[in-house]
């Protein structure tokens, strides 16, 4: 997908830079302890704000709500925020994100504005808040300066008399994007493991070769959709971009919009969060969960360097440990096998950005690095 190139472009170098620290690791025992302890990532997840402080907005029809300050196990440099709400028709949430430092606290980044009237409230991410301590790219706060600990305020606007909104999760993804990851040992009980995800490609639509992320999602729902006998679940391709479209970025594929529509739907948890390595894939799969993932295209197919922004869905291993990938970007054979070391290459551009769409009763695999929403992540 073309229009994440500027973001994907900033991570070219380290991506290389990781390929070489996956090699050193056979030979550096030490090393590879060291790495595993921390991995520069870490996923928080709340389904409850009852210790947020609610007061009243700059307008009449809005209500803040401002977490108390979240410590962080690792130090960090860029924040990603989901969520997944129940809004009314006429009602908006806006997210905003600031770390806090020992003496002093960044302002207050603006995430998104989340609306599923756009006619009303228009839904967009916000351009233009670079200053001295970082900026925000659509969906990314990146910091100038490493931290350890944030805080969320979100905003409701509800208009006259309707429903109060409901905010039935909250997830925030961490990264230390100075710290390379090092690949763990396979998990070979997902090789040779498939899930029957539904194919389907995104060239049949208009404006086709832009909409890799609403078509991911609607993989994955319609995979559910049948799993739990819930036809409500499978949407369109057409529809999911409709619901999603950020009208500042012009474009469907804001990671935490596609979140927030796929988690708008009851019972279903949908966020974005990054792993450090292929064994968390393959965990996810031996578990029979689809996994979203944020790749570079070209280096995927073995085509060049990129960079080339894409989305597709993990659905499982050969019994060779490649990956079996849903690939949306292609008008014919969607469900494709690539190179084992493509995945790992082409995966470490987004820093392995990954869309978690499951139930929220499943059982997820076990969470050793905090890295997904789990019992250990929201332990304080």
């Amino acid at each position: 997908m073309s229009s994440r190139l500027r973001r994907l472009d900033n991570v070219l170098f380290k991506a290389q830079t990781y390929l070489i620290a996956v090699a050193l690791a056979a030979t550096a025992p030490a090393l590879r302890s060291a790495e595993l302890d921390a991995r520069g990532r870490q996923f928080v997840g709340r389904d409850s704000l009852s210790n947020f402080t609610e007061t009243r907005g700059s307008l009449s029809e809005q209500i803040l709500l401002t977490s108390p300050v979240i410590p962080s196990s690792i130090n960090f440099n860029e924040v990603i925020v989901s969520w997944n709400a129940d809004l009314p028709n006429d009602s908006y949430l806006i997210i905003e994100v600031r770390a806090i430092y020992r003496e002093t606290a960044t302002k207050y980044y603006n995430l998104g504005l989340w609306s599923t009237n756009p006619m009303l409230h228009p839904r967009q991410s916000q351009a233009g808040q670079k200053d001295a301590d970082g900026d925000v790219s659509t969906d990314t706060l990146m910091l100038y300066h490493l931290a350890n600990r944030l805080q969320v305020r979100l905003t409701f606007g509800n208009a006259g008399d309707s429903p109060r909104s409901i905010l039935r999760f909250l997830g925030i993804s961490l990264t230390d994007t100075n710290v390379l990851t090092v690949q763990s040992p396979p998990r070979g009980e997902a090789w040779g493991k498939l899930i029957p995800v539904q194919e389907r490609s995104q060239m049949t639509y208009p404006n086709g070769k832009t909409l890799c992320s609403p078509t991911t999602v609607s993989m994955i729902m319609s995979h559910w959709a049948r799993t739990l006998s819930r036809p409500e679940l499978d949407r369109p391709v057409p529809e999911i971009v409709e619901a999603i479209y950020d009208s500042q970025w012009q474009g469907a594929g804001n990671w935490s919009f596609n979140m927030a529509y796929a988690g708008s739907f009851p019972g279903l948890r949908a966020y974005v969060t990054r792993l450090s390595d292929v064994s968390e894939l393959e965990a996810w799969i031996e578990q029979g969960l689809p996994v979203g993932l944020s790749l570079d295209y070209d280096r995927l197919r073995g085509k060049g360097p990129g960079p080339n922004g894409h989305l597709v869905v993990l659905v499982g291993f050969t019994k060779q440990g490649d990956p079996i990938i849903n690939d949306p970007g292609t008008s014919e054979h969607v469900r494709k096998t690539f190179p084992r070391k493509n995945l790992i290459d082409a995966w470490a551009c987004s820093r392995n950005t990954v869309y978690l769409i499951y139930p929220e009763k499943a059982t997820v695999p076990e969470d050793v690095f905090r890295h997904w929403d789990s019992p250990l992540s929201r332990a304080r």
